[in-house]
């Protein structure tokens, strides 16, 4: 089976060359130009546009989007429609929302097309070497695709979850779970870094990943991050939120089921972005009136 992957971003191009490995034959294209460049000297088939990838698929075509999710991927979609025909298969590889996701699947059945959704996690070497798959769609679709996802998957890392949407919810959830994992080892971190204690954060993640019942890969590329940068100092403390975790607590709302740790990591990342602090000043402000407590001026 050929299978076309659009979008060799650091996750694209990872799993391109995974796939590569385990003999799938993939055909790659990019937005840019260099990308597919630099990924034919790997070895890989590319195509320059759209067409090209498409018409150099098998007659059922199968190909795969790892673009940014919202936007990028309805317009990727509408791109592609007039290229393709009744029995191909698309398949959305990025973190697209749930209800987006079932959207387009019912959007494309009404034509003839098939869309599975891929949770894809593991980072960029997950997708490179073994990546965790979450996924969701017609059962009869996802059993012809099932091959490739065993390929590329680490063992016991690729799971069927049920109809559209099924795949990219299951993400979801694992990303707010994520959030507050790395929440709770930040905070652990910090308190150590507070303390009377000369540490070396190396040595401590390093102990950490090896037997400890918080060793994982989160700590494992703490470890990492500790080992080329010892004291962060290069780094600030500005934490982007890719969406998934807003996601995860406005459906915790819907269901109306507690989610504490995962809210406050995701709140934390909203704080880590307020330059003007200005909930602090104004509690300053109100200690003061109060109870004559000392302000500090800037």
């Amino acid at each position: 089976m050929k299978i076309g992957i659009i979008g060799l971003g650091k996750m694209g191009y990872a799993l391109a060359q995974n796939m590569k490995d385990h003999q799938i034959d993939v055909v790659a294209t990019n937005r840019s130009r260099e990308k597919i460049d630099e990924i034919k000297k790997q070895g890989l088939t590319v195509a320059y546009s759209l067409k090209e990838l498409v018409d150099s698929l098998d007659e059922k075509r199968v190909i795969w989007l790892m673009v940014p999710a919202g936007d990028p991927v309805d317009e990727m979609i509408t791109k592609l429609k007039p290229l393709l025909k009744e029995g191909d298969i698309l398949i959305d590889g990025g973190n697209s929302n749930y209800k987006d996701t079932v959207k387009r699947y019912n959007a494309l059945k009404a034509i003839g097309i098939s869309y599975v959704d891929v949770g894809t996690s593991g980072g960029t070497k997950g997708a490179r070497f073994g990546a965790c798959l979450m996924v969701g769609g017609d059962k009869t679709v996802v059993q012809v695709l099932k091959p490739i996802f065993k390929a590329i998957a680490m063992e016991d890392g690729y799971g069927y979850f049920g109809p559209s949407g099924s795949g990219h919810y299951v993400k979801m959830i694992h990303n707010g779970i994520e959030y507050g994992m790395m929440q709770a080892i930040g905070e652990g971190l910090d308190i150590l870094k507070a303390s009377e204690y000369d540490l070396d954060f190396e040595l401590v993640t390093r102990v950490w990943s090896n037997g400890s019942i918080i060793e994982g890969l989160l700590m494992r590329m703490m470890h990492q991050a500790f080992s080329e940068s010892g004291d962060l100092a290069e780094i600030l403390g500005k934490i982007d939120a890719s969406g998934e975790a807003d996601w995860t607590l406005a459906e915790a709302l819907r269901l109306k089921v507690s989610v504490p740790v995962i809210s406050q990591a995701l709140f934390t990342r909203f704080k880590s972005k307020d330059e003007g602090h200005f909930s602090e000043k104004s509690i300053a402000a109100m200690r003061n009136q109060f109870g004559g407590h000392k302000v500090y001026k800037a």
